[in-house]
């Protein structure tokens, strides 16, 4: 099925001020987790994204109650006795693993398949599976779908993980918010969302310490209650406008962000040869001066280099003076967006884990397919600075992440309409 096209008229500079959505990769835990709390939760700056929906339509598939108007989300789980989640609606987003922790930890027991989503590669979720084993979870595979139970938990678990996995730290956190015992988790991810989704569940009355280190700790709690929380700014969105501006010489000024998260993207444009200046809530970035190269971006975790900023700082890359070097070290075909781009002009090798970008005076119109999400953006961004005509396809990727993208980029300069 052929979704809607991005139709994008390159060479306008894009210019004036954006405010930035909350982040997806927040709300989605966050909206799993609205199902330990058994009564509701009202949670704002949600953005409207196809993924946000889908999650909405498994809370409902479990039997949770949901009102949603402009960015606030009503989540009501009082009913919610439900415990498989469909292979339609698994196959819907990659993040739906997140609802096996938070279903067992609910009614303890889950029945769900392998989750959809981006195609980036092996994604192992066995790190969240060995996790939970340790956390006395029985769990049975048969033809990729799970069949979990929750056991006699441990009064103390210290559980390390091999890599400082976002997702198998979410699950864990909420697999022992409630309950009895103390579980440590070593090497847990630093994502400033995983500190967001701790402040939702001691919101909801949980005891979680050490967000935003690399041990945390959860005491589980008899119960939970639910609350009104506010969902921090996508540094991610925010990002990508900066690439637009960076690409097209540009200037914006971001609004309803947090700086503080996003050091390591600010350094990178800063090197590019873009003026970045950070306020207490907002990003001005001046891009007056052309590109240059920058001489190797590492991917890594929080507080390293986001691996989703990376296609679409190999799109601005790749019309810089000189040659730049990006290492991918989070996932294996995360140069799905290098093949569209020099379609357009680019000149990029990519081969294993590491890509040369050789910079190019002149990026030029295409058509160009999204085989994921951040590849999509990276498309549009480097449309954005190409002359001529491009025409963006599988536009579904950007909608999982990005609210009306095209609304957002017209209202500072672009010419980009949605067929």
């Amino acid at each position: 099925m052929e979704s809607s096209r991005l139709l994008i008229e390159g060479g306008r500079r894009i210019e004036g001020e954006l405010r930035i959505h909350g982040a997806k990769n927040s709300v989605l835990p966050i909206l799993a987790a609205t199902l330990l709390c058994g009564s509701t939760s009202v949670i704002h700056n949600s953005a409207s994204l196809s993924d946000a929906f889908a999650a909405m339509r498994i809370l409902r598939s479990l039997g949770c109650t949901i009102s949603h108007e402009g960015s606030t989300v009503t989540v009501n789980s009082a009913d919610a006795e439900g415990d498989i989640v469909s292979d339609g609606l698994m196959h819907e987003m990659r993040s739906s693993i997140v609802f096996l922790g938070a279903i067992l930890g609910r009614v303890g027991r889950c029945r769900l398949s392998f989750p959809g989503g981006c195609e980036l590669g092996p994604r192992p979720i066995d790190l969240h599976l060995e996790a939970l084993r340790r956390l006395g979870v029985r769990i049975t595979e048969d033809h990729g779908i799970l069949d979990c139970t929750a056991g006699v938990r441990p009064q103390s678990a210290d559980i390390t993980l091999s890599l400082p996995s976002v997702g198998a730290t979410e699950n864990i956190m909420l697999y022992s918010a409630l309950g009895s015992g103390e579980t440590v988790i070593r090497n847990a991810a630093r994502e400033p969302e995983i500190a967001d989704l701790a402040g939702y569940l001691i919101k909801c009355g949980a005891k979680i310490t050490g967000q935003g280190t690399s041990t945390l700790v959860i005491d589980g709690v008899p119960s939970l209650h639910g609350c009104e929380y506010t969902v921090m700014p996508d540094r991610i969105e925010a990002a990508t406008y900066m690439g637009a501006a960076a690409i097209t010489r540009g200037e914006l000024m971001l609004g309803g962000v947090r700086p503080q998260d996003m050091y390591s993207c600010m350094s990178v444009f800063s090197e590019m040869g873009c003026g970045v200046y950070p306020y207490d809530d907002k990003i001005f970035i001046s891009a007056r001066k052309p590109i240059t190269a920058v001489r190797t971006v590492r991917t890594m975790p929080y507080p390293g280099f986001p691996t989703d900023c990376q296609p679409i700082v190999m799109a601005v890359l790749s019309k810089s003076s000189g040659t730049s070097v990006i290492v991918e070290n989070i996932f294996e075909n995360r140069f799905m967006a290098a093949p569209e781009l020099r379609r357009m002009g680019a000149n990029i090798k990519a081969e294993g884990k590491v890509a040369v970008i050789e910079g190019v005076k002149k990026l030029y119109g295409a058509k160009a397919r999204a085989y994921d999400l951040r590849a999509g953006a990276a498309l549009v961004v480097a449309a954005l600075g190409a002359e001529g005509q491009s025409e963006i396809l599988n536009t579904h990727y950007i909608d999982r992440g990005y609210e009306s993208i095209e609304t957002a980029l017209s209202s500072v300069g672009a010419d980009i309409k949605r067929i």
